[in-house]
């Protein structure tokens, strides 16, 4: 028998619930029903299901009006499969924007499903931590306007560069962008820029590609990037690239492509830092706590205090995301009591007393270029992070708020040697 598998149909018409039901508990899920959106809201009100399936088209609320609801209260914590019998493919983009996991014509094959239940089930199941969307992201008038942007540009077939500081949120921009059954790709390496630039194009067809960190790509790389941006519409392939990395100046300075970087800044947005827009670091501290929750990672009675809200509402997030994400697993996992406090987040931020002795900054020669003078700090810092935290490369990641991946990317740029390697 399978565990976390409860599935909650949302559809007006009986005939279609009851078909959906019967071949899902063939299949070994369990079933929950509901026939409007005011039903389907109170099932999710009391628990979270572990893959919705809803109708778009329905008598009270329409779905999209729900998953907008869902999504804008944290409560998208779960993947949704919208479905309609006579749906357009832009409202289909327009609720993977919002943060559907996919989308089912109807009548639907029975392959197809079981299969897209199947994948939604598999990577929900994956995720150890909720999924953002663009919707969650906040209310400020700075996210309001990079929504505006995004939707001025998805239907474009132009290259488009996200630019921002590390942990912004430039993958949940760029999955704002794709379209919903075609393909996603991301590669864990640009290595392969270098060696196959064009096999990306292939896995990509018709979808889109994104590509992560640009900016710390070598020239053979860089190569390759050209190349394949020349044969993005022989493939149908939307590109998206994400760089904090400064690409003009490292082009004025000869370690950037200038061809390569004059063909990526044709279209550019930039993402804001989160202490741009802190008053949503609140209601982003309780989705993230709230994904936590539901994970069955923490206890559901967990909660921070106002003045715990107001600390974390008050800090600079260097690592923004990223790390505000990981303070707050951390925060969770480790608090004893039902309530996070003011304290315990200042213990966790690792303020630096006023007493303590300052922390060493590497002599820089001025005769360095800027790039070599910033990877001279930036070993410096590591090694003292490393050193800190006795090797936990979790916890390196957490305070400089790095993902680990991009993590060991820069300790490996950086020559920085481990214990052990």
């Amino acid at each position: 028998m399978m565990t976390n598998n409860t599935i909650l149909i949302v559809d007006d018409e009986i005939g279609i619930r009851e078909l959906l039901s019967e071949i899902l508990r063939d299949e070994g899920y369990r079933v929950a029903l509901a026939e409007n959106a005011e039903q389907a809201r109170l099932w999710r009100n009391q628990t979270r299901p572990d893959l919705v399936l809803l109708d778009i088209w329905m008598p009270d609320t329409d779905g999209i009006t729900l998953l907008k609801d869902w999504a804008s209260s944290g409560m998208l914590t779960m993947p949704v499969i919208m479905m309609s019998g006579h749906g357009t493919i832009d409202t289909a983009v327009e609720a993977t924007r919002i943060g559907a996991f996919g989308y089912l014509e109807k009548p639907i094959p029975l392959k197809k499903l079981l299969g897209t239940v199947g994948k939604a089930m598999r990577g929900s199941q994956n995720k150890q931590q909720t999924a953002l969307s663009l919707a969650s992201l906040g209310k400020g008038a700075l996210i309001v306007d990079l929504k505006k942007k995004l939707e001025k540009v998805a239907n474009l077939k132009t290259p488009l560069l996200l630019m921002g500081e590390p942990g912004v949120g430039m993958e949940i921009c760029a999955h704002f962008l794709h379209h919903p059954n075609t393909p996603w790709v991301e590669p864990e390496s640009l290595a392969i820029l270098a060696e196959k630039p064009l096999d990306l194009l292939e896995q990509a067809r018709d979808g889109l590609l994104f590509l992560k960190d640009i900016g710390e790509t070598n020239k053979l790389a860089q190569k390759g990037l050209l190349l394949l941006l020349s044969k993005l519409d022989k493939y149908n392939v939307r590109l998206i690239c994400a760089t904090s990395q400064p690409l003009a100046e490292l082009a004025t300075q000869g370690n950037y492509n200038t061809k390569l970087y004059e063909s990526l800044s044709g279209l550019t947005i930039g993402i804001p830092s989160l202490r741009a827009h802190r008053e949503d670091i609140p209601d982003l501290v309780n989705q993230i706590l709230s994904g936590f929750t539901e994970s069955g990672e923490v206890s559901p009675v967990l909660q921070f205090s106002t003045a715990a809200l107001n600390c974390l509402r008050n800090y600079d997030w260097p690592g923004n995301l990223t790390q505000l994400t990981g303070v707050v697993h951390s925060l969770a996992l480790t608090c004893t009591g039902d309530e996070i406090t003011a304290d315990m987040v200042q213990q966790a931020m690792v303020f630096p007393e006023s007493t303590s002795a300052p922390s060493p900054v590497p002599d820089i020669p001025f005769d360095l270029s800027l790039r070599e003078a910033r990877d001279l700090f930036e070993k410096t810092y590591f090694e003292k992070l490393i050193e800190e935290e006795n090797g936990n490369m979790t916890r390196v990641a957490e305070r400089a708020g790095l993902e680990r991946t991009h993590l060991y990317r820069k300790i490996k740029l950086l020559g920085i040697k481990l214990r052990g390697s």
